[in-house]
């Protein structure tokens, strides 16, 4: 089982994780936790696959959807009944629209398949139950949902994709959690090296932005209205 204690965004997560660390005595998980707060995102040429994510924001409306704690699958819910409403009073289609969903903080596991949470414990990790079993999730309840789990039609996240909607995790939770994870789960892996598996098992469509916080400012910066969705 991996414990990491996590406790809510608001105590601040890259010091709280970086502090807890080193008084576990984790020096190793420590200073890439400190590194990434001071450099996350400080590039000195623009990452092209984030710029064109953020080019994809084209529509006639445009929204965001912050998610910084998994909320039952919310930003989901909330990007699926935007685009109903805005195509039902408009005269749009979802393809009219553009909506955007930012995984960071603790929802970043919602970017991983179903492998991963049965590997990686992401449930316990992040304190989902699974809807149908009331024990912590060894499955994305969100990715490839059954019509008779959702509460309303079309906004599991493969359904969303397919639709348009943009979906980014943010690179420095993928850091910092899989420093965490890589340490409490002992075996010899490195936390590059769990990232990395993470990285691979992405559902597809979905991409690594530098950090949730760059992407809610820059999705705005592209014109899109904004809500928080955790």
């Amino acid at each position: 089982m991996i414990d990491l204690k996590l406790s809510t965004h608001r105590r601040g997560f890259l010091g709280r994780v970086a502090a807890g660390a080193a008084a576990l005595g984790l020096g190793s998980v420590a200073a890439p936790v400190a590194a990434a707060a001071e450099t996350a995102g400080m590039h000195h040429a623009a990452d092209p696959i984030f710029e064109g994510w953020l080019n994809k924001i084209t529509g006639k409306h445009k929204s965001l959807y912050d998610s910084p704690e998994p909320n039952d699958g919310f930003c989901f819910v909330w990007a699926r009944v935007w685009l109903n409403t805005c195509n039902a009073t408009y005269g749009t289609t979802d393809a009219d629209n553009s909506a955007a969903i930012v995984l960071r903080h603790y929802s970043a596991p919602l970017a991983l398949t179903d492998a991963m949470w049965a590997k990686y414990h992401f449930g316990e990790m992040v304190k989902v139950n699974d809807s149908k079993t009331s024990a912590p999730a060894v499955r994305n309840m969100f990715h490839k949902m059954a019509a008779a789990d959702q509460m309303l039609p079309g906004y599991g996240i493969d359904e969303l994709l397919s639709k348009g909607v943009l979906i980014g995790v943010c690179n420095v939770a993928l850091t910092v959690m899989s420093g965490m994870v890589a340490q409490k789960m002992g075996g010899g892996m490195t936390g590059d090296q769990v990232k990395a598996d993470w990285v691979a098992n992405l559902i597809p469509g979905i991409v690594v932005v530098p950090s949730g916080v760059l992407a809610v400012n820059r999705t705005q910066e592209k014109g899109c209205t904004y809500t928080f969705a955790g």
